[in-house]
């Protein structure tokens, strides 16, 4: 049996006594997942992405590992659940608007000492100051860096749009702004390189591509490494206390851990490995979150028809945001119906081995989004199910 088809029998042998549909986290892989997080960070502390894991349970067991610290959140409602909750290094990693939950940062000590925010700008200092409602406790916050590669005098720019602040002077305007304005610490710079991190660079059938991307992260190294450590040299200058400065993503977790520059990694993808990152060629892991549909009805030779399945991914729509097919093996999308709202077609031959009731496993595009489909995830140790934990959404927590 290829390594594939026998995780299919250990899957299907664990789930005998569930119906489908159900999603699942194969913990071997996940800890597995970890390890190779942790290598590939060389001696530097992982804070993992809470909005690729979307479980606290799983938050935990990754937390409880050497070679992690600290969460980066994706909501400010999200950072205060989970400061109550007991986690007490939260990095918001987006601005927020949330005029409510920063009043209730600022009148809480507790929360108010475990969550710091990210500006970006002077508006959201004062839309937090205006928020406070007579809170007294100080605001820690994060600065974030523009990272995106600009070409040609600036007329070209490959990166995400995030951060408006690009040059060193400009973080230190202001870094100066927050020092000087009563009730806020300035903690933390933070440079998330989506373009880098985040974009595969092997693309079948096309060695050509595959160049260009390759080429065009290697001069984007380059530029933001010296850039970065720029940044941080002007932002020190303000504020010699920062206690952090936080970079990366799962896909670039050994090229910015090599910077001087930065004290800790961001990666939380990497633990599940959703289907987007078999296109990088900088690492490989083992697939650890899956769900299963049943199998519903079989309208012919080579076709079976499953219940549901149509949950894109976020992002520019296209086929790599869809579920990938993954057990068993050969199954494809039928090209006029893709994933579907209430049933899928998938054409190929295994279709012609499975029977009404039987489960095909699905990854999906990206990691913690899968989350929000399910309200549990069984956990599998070995070819049982050793434990079922709610999800966000299962702990009636949507917080996006």
């Amino acid at each position: 049996m290829t390594p594939r088809a026998t995780d299919r029998a250990r899957y299907d042998r664990a789930t005998a006594h569930l119906d489908a549909p159900l999603a699942v986290v194969d913990l071997g892989a996940f800890d597995a997942n970890a390890d190779d997080l942790v290598r590939r960070a060389g001696g530097k502390p992982i804070r993992v992405a809470s909005k690729s894991v979307r479980c606290r349970a799983l938050l935990e067991r990754v937390l409880a590992r050497d070679g992690f610290s600290g969460i980066m959140s994706f909501t400010l409602a999200e950072s205060l659940w989970l400061a109550r909750a007991g986690f007490d290094d939260i990095l918001l990693a987006y601005p927020s608007a949330d005029r409510a939950g920063f009043a209730e940062l600022a009148g809480d000590p507790g929360p108010a000492a475990a969550v710091t925010v990210m500006v970006d700008d002077m508006a959201q200092l004062e839309l937090i100051d205006r928020a406070r409602e007579g809170g007294r406790e100080v605001i820690r916050v994060c600065l974030e860096l523009d990272t995106a590669l600009r070409l040609l005098g600036g007329r070209v720019r490959i990166g995400a749009r995030r951060s408006p602040l690009r040059e060193p002077a400009r973080l230190a305007e202001l870094a100066r702004s927050v020092v000087r304005r009563p009730g806020f610490r300035l903690v933390g710079l933070m440079a998330y390189e989506a373009h880098i991190a985040g974009v595969g660079d092997t693309y079948t059938g096309s060695p050509v591509t595959s160049a260009g991307v390759r080429l065009m992260q290697r001069v984007a190294r380059r530029e933001l490494t010296e850039r970065r450590a720029a940044s941080v040299r002007a932002v020190r200058a303000v504020a010699p206390d920062l206690e952090f400065v936080n970079g990366g993503g799962t896909g670039s977790v050994q090229h910015t851990a090599a910077e001087e520059a930065v004290t800790e990694i961001a990666a939380g993808s990497g633990l599940y490995v959703p289907s987007l990152f078999d296109t990088f060629a900088s690492f490989s892991g083992r697939p650890a979150a899956l769900f299963a549909q049943p199998v519903v009805r079989r309208p012919g030779l080579g076709v079976v028809t499953v219940l549901g399945g149509g949950y894109p991914a976020s992002g520019a729509a296209g086929r790599d945001r869809l579920p990938v097919p993954y057990l068993p093996e050969g199954l494809r999308y039928d090209r006029r119906e893709g994933a579907g709202e209430v049933q899928t077609p998938l054409v190929g031959s295994p279709a012609d081995d499975l029977l009404i009731g039987d489960k095909v496993w699905f990854r999906h595009a990206k990691a913690g989004e899968l989350c929000e489909r399910f309200d549990a995830l069984r956990l599998i140790g070995g070819d049982r199910v050793v434990g079922t934990v709610p999800t966000y959404r299962g702990e009636g927590r949507t917080f996006l």
